[in-house]
């Protein structure tokens, strides 16, 4: 399955576990253990970098994913933030689905009987699987 990619999606993500390389005292982030037994429905935090027109060229934000099903390399999950630095589009909103890996992750949250729900019900923007 495909990365997201910026060329093609206008959004890519940031890998997490160079941040904390970068920074081990002040960029923490889960062990990769819990990183790698998340369930449907519970939350995993990335870093999104997401192309704008202008100056910046970029916005970076951090949004939460809801798990929907696990990856060969991490998981497929489903966008539960709406981005605060773009205007609404049909690429990245909520509930787009992605596939993310295990390094791409920063923060975890356990689930709740909603996310759960909303982790089997139909997402609202697929991801394209085939490419």
């Amino acid at each position: 399955m495909r990365a997201p990619d910026p060329e093609r999606d206008g959004w890519c993500l940031e890998d997490g576990e160079q941040y904390h390389r970068d920074a081990p005292n002040t960029f923490l982030i889960p062990e990769l253990a819990l990183r790698k037994i998340l369930r449907p429905g519970d939350f995993a935090k990335l870093i999104f970098k997401i192309a704008v027109e202008g100056d910046e060229g970029a916005i970076f934000e951090r949004m939460w994913v809801i798990i929907r099903e696990r990856a060969p390399e991490g998981y497929i999950g489903m966008l539960d933030n709406e981005p605060d630095g773009i205007p609404e589009n049909d690429r990245l909103w909520l509930g787009t689905e992605l596939p993310f890996a295990y390094r791409h992750i920063i923060a975890v949250e356990h689930g709740k009987a909603q996310s759960r729900a909303e982790a089997s019900a139909p997402v609202p923007i697929p991801w394209d699987r085939a490419n």
